[in-house]
Formats: C-alpha cells, sequence, structure tokens
C-alpha cells in the first residue's frame, strides 16, 4: 500500500472522530460509530493509535490547527493590537450563531477525562496555551505592564463567552464579554 493509500483512509478515520466527538462527547461516541462514519476497521484504528484516547487526541491536535489558523486569520481583519484583542469577541460571536457551534472541543473533552496526564487533556492544555500565546502576543505589542496576566483574563472571558453561549444558546453573550474586554482594557489604561 502506497502512503496516499494510507493517508487518505486515516485523515477520513481522523475528520469523522473529531466531528463525531464534537457533536456527541468522547463517551457518547462509541467505536462502532467511528468505525461506521469513517470506514476505517477497528483492527486499523487500533494498529495506528492504540487507544481511543489516541485516536481522540489526534483528532482534537487537527481541530487545533485548523481552529487557531481561523482565529488568527480572523483577527487580521482587523487594525492593531486592541482592535484584534476586542475583534476577537466579535469572531466569537459569528462562531456562536453558526449552526455546528457545539462549544469549546477543547473544553468539552477535557472536561470528559479526569486524568490530567491523558493525551486528551494534553491537546486541551496545549490549545489554550497556544491561545494565550496568541493574545499575549497582542497585548504585548499594545504595551501591556503585564502582558500574559492581561491575556489570561482575557482568556477567562473568551472561555466564558463560549461556555455560557453553548449552555445558554445566546449568540449574544460575546458583545457582553466584548464590553468586559473594553473596561479590562481601559482599567490597564490602554
Amino acid at each position: 500500500m502506497n502512503r496516499s493509500q494510507q493517508t487518505e483512509p486515516l485523515e477520513r478515520l481522523l475528520h469523522c472522530t473529531e466531528q463525531l466527538i464534537y457533536r456527541g462527547g468522547i463517551c457518547a461516541t462509541g467505536m462502532d460509530a467511528i468505525v461506521k462514519a469513517s470506514g476505517v476497521s477497528r483492527k486499523t484504528i487500533y494498529k495506528y493509535f492504540g487507544t481511543k484516547d489516541r485516536l481522540v487526541a489526534e483528532a482534537l491536535k487537527r481541530r487545533d490547527l485548523r481552529w487557531m489558523a481561523w482565529f488568527e486569520m480572523g483577527l487580521e481583519r482587523f487594525a492593531g493590537p486592541k482592535a484584534q484583542l476586542l475583534g476577537a469577541f466579535d469572531l466569537l460571536a459569528e462562531w456562536f450563531g453558526s449552526a455546528d457551534f457545539h462549544g469549546c472541543a477543547f473544553i468539552n473533552t477535557a472536561g470528559e477525562v479526569c486524568d490530567p496526564e491523558d493525551p486528551v487533556r494534553q491537546v486541551a492544555r496545549a490549545h489554550k496555551e497556544k491561545l494565550q500565546r496568541c493574545l499575549t502576543q497582542r497585548c504585548s505589542q499594545l504595551g501591556a505592564d503585564q502582558p500574559q496576566q492581561l491575556a489570561g483574563q482575557l482568556l477567562l472571558l473568551i472561555d466564558g463567552a463560549i461556555t455560557n453561549a453553548l449552555v445558554s444558546g445566546r449568540s449574544d453573550v460575546a458583545a457582553d464579554a466584548r464590553r468586559v474586554a473594553e473596561t479590562l482594557l481601559v482599567a490597564e489604561g490602554l
């Protein structure tokens, strides 16, 4: 079997796993559903990933790359670091209003895994660290005295808005979070 013949089923497997897990969660998504949706045999899945958690972790890594690219590209629509930090909440509002919004895949899956060393939890942690670095960069460009601390506060607002939008079904919570972010930036003298 050549590399492209191997890659295609694995790509399909990771895509299907990501979609199923994002919509239904890890526990609610059985291996039978993954096998059926992807067309990849259980034997092949375990050959390449060993465990369901490792499969889910790899699917989440792909989601992280795609989500961060979407977020970074979206921020570029706004001119300057302050507009980008506040514009992040405008991006969230668009996402919250979309038909495929089911909350943050990383918060959702991390909440299903107890062990902090589980591969799923590690991917979720890495995603949040990457998002904080993205925000820290803009806080530094803006001239914040403590850019990492400010970025952490903004990340709390982002995660809170995502969670609230999922639970309440309201996309307008992003506008509320944006107003709090504006107040925070003013309090920082930015």
